[in-house]
């Protein structure tokens, strides 16, 4: 449940390239080592259960993305791992796991108000006695849209060592919840630059727990920042670990 750009094979062998292990993996793989079965859901490249599984963990772990370019390569990097293709609404687990996470903003390209309850229903009935559900989204006082300008463009390398030129730009005016961008690729070795499209909302915390209530989940933890602190305007994210109600 990554963005769709990255059912390119050559964008998704970029990802992990894009999004490089930070401090918020880290959280996410101490809840995993912590949970005996686990649903990654939006698993892309599939390194968070990749890492699980190589840092011991010897329960259940599944991976569920709708890109099969990004699962093509979470399973030749590890087969040990259940990888599955599709999404929420088209998996149906009857409480069997005691995580699902949905890392990497995920929760964000749930646009639509029935998406958004139907992929939060089948968390829920995913999820068994106990359960818990791990998810971030930008916090939306923060605005980190504004940043997302052509002026900040940046470099990556992908497979081979070749350079690829990164940028985005927003498309104004903002609506809403919801912010639509294009992200450019750029590569002296391909004929032309490869463009995306995407839509992300930016849901605040009301909004959040109130989604998650209508679903049957409640809140438990939320944080502003991968290092626990409060949660405040000014906070990058909104962290949130629910359970069932």
């Amino acid at each position: 449940m990554v963005d769709r750009s990255f059912a390119d094979p050559a964008l998704a062998a970029l990802y992990d390239a894009l999004n490089p292990w930070g401090p918020g993996d880290d959280f996410c793989l101490g809840r995993v080592m912590g949970a005996e079965s686990v649903l990654d859901a939006g698993c892309g490249t599939g390194r968070l259960l990749r890492q699980a599984r190589a840092y011991g963990h010897r329960g259940r772990l599944t991976g569920l993305d709708p890109a099969a370019a990004m699962l093509v390569l979470a399973r030749s990097n590890e087969p040990r791992v259940e990888w599955v293709l599709g999404d929420l609404r088209s998996q149906v687990w009857e409480a069997e796991f005691d995580l699902v996470v949905m890392t990497g903003h995920t929760f964000q390209v749930l646009l639509g108000d029935e998406e958004l309850r139907a992929c939060l229903r089948a968390v829920r009935r995913a999820l068994g006695v106990g359960g818990r559900f791990l998810f971030e989204t930008r916090n939306p006082a923060a605005r980190a849209w504004e940043a997302w300008t052509p002026e900040r463009a940046h470099r990556v390398y992908d497979e081979l060592g070749e350079v690829v030129r990164v940028w985005h730009e927003v498309e104004h005016p903002v609506a809403r919840d919801r912010v639509t961008f294009t992200e450019t690729f750029e590569s002296d070795q391909w004929n032309a630059p490869r463009m995306s499209r995407t839509t992300l909302r930016f849901l605040d915390a009301h909004a959040i727990g109130a989604a998650l209530a209508e679903a049957g989940l409640t809140v438990v933890e939320q944080y502003g920042d991968w290092g626990r602190g409060p949660l405040t305007p000014a906070s990058p994210e909104i962290i949130t670990v629910a359970a069932p109600a």
